[in-house]
């Protein structure tokens, strides 16, 4: 009976925050373009923050945020809340929309364990919650406080070998191993092994760690680490699954290594990938979370606002 009276509400309300979040990931797909890439700039701090507070969002939530600034052509990572923007006379613009992002709630419990004694059992849920972009926003003091972010986020921008001589480290530092040579990039989980092209072959030295990060999170999946189906064959649905959680999972590692996405990957992937969430919308979110998991343990991050952890929410 819940779930039925579940169903007639969100028909009543139309689609959740999570639909459509997929709907317009979707449609960004469907004109040819994966819309989560993207270069790094540091000119304006390269990471999205929080407009007023310069809070870092962590987690899979620069994923969404990459996706919203697309979905509107905007150039600025920087966001914010219609309540904290209205205390400072700052409103969204008629017409715009929010991104949602995924907030963890952490819920905990006494429960009865053996022996009488009593354990703890702690959980996380997420809701969406709305933020919108600098781009999106109006207001006397926008544009002071556009300047002052720019100004604290990009004060001492790393210059770009400096940032991959560091991204190097981490990924050399992962314990499995790398052949260099051939044309493809690959990690075959039977051998533990990651292969890839010369340095030579890739247009730049972040394409070439980026490359290389997306097979680092395919070899999360190992039975020895997080155990994720390695084994689907191209074209089917659990072949492109791992795919999107190595694709976002890189995204995920080139924002914390500073990177930016340059994936060279096959365009068939776009075509599976829409197959798979048109199918089951939900699964956006399952491998939001697996990506943010495969990331965390080749490069960890601290707590920030928004960080998605455990399990996703899923509607």
């Amino acid at each position: 009976m819940a779930a039925s009276k579940s169903r007639s509400r969100q028909s009543f309300d139309g689609p959740t925050a999570e639909e459509k979040i997929v709907a317009s990931l979707i449609e960004l797909m469907e004109a040819g373009t994966a819309p989560w890439r993207k270069p790094w700039d540091g000119s304006g701090g390269g990471h999205h923050v929080n407009l007023i507070s310069g809070h870092r969002y962590r987690g899979a939530n620069p994923i969404l945020l990459t996706l919203g600034m697309h979905i509107r052509g905007s150039a600025l990572p920087f966001w914010c809340g219609f309540a904290e923007a209205k205390k400072l006379g700052i409103f969204p613009r008629k017409g715009s929309k929010a991104v949602h992002i995924l907030r963890p709630q952490l819920h905990s419990r006494e429960e009865p364990g053996e022996g009488g004694e009593v354990t703890l059992r702690s959980w996380a849920s997420y809701r969406p919650v709305a933020v919108f972009n600098a781009a999106d926003l109006e207001g006397p003091a926008l544009a002071g406080l556009v300047e002052a972010r720019k100004a604290a986020e990009g004060v001492e921008p790393r210059p770009e070998p400096e940032r991959l001589e560091a991204a190097e480290a981490v990924l050399v530092a992962w314990p499995v191993p790398v052949s260099f040579g051939g044309d493809r990039a690959c990690y075959p989980p039977g051998i533990d092994r990651i292969q890839l092209p010369d340095r030579a072959s890739f247009h730049s030295s972040a394409a070439f760690c980026a490359t290389w990060a997306h097979e680092q999170i395919h070899s999360t999946g190992h039975e020895s680490r997080l155990k994720r189906d390695l084994g689907g064959a191209f074209g089917k649905a659990r072949y492109a699954r791992e795919e999107l959680v190595a694709e976002l999972g890189a995204v995920l590692l080139g924002d914390r290594l500073e990177i930016g996405s340059e994936i060279e990957s096959h365009a068939a992937y776009l075509g599976h990938w829409i197959e798979l969430l048109k199918e089951s919308p939900k699964v956006l979110f399952q491998v939001l979370s697996e990506a943010r998991q495969a990331a965390e343990l080749i490069c960890p991050e601290g707590p920030g606002e928004g960080e998605l952890q455990g399990q996703a929410h899923a509607g």
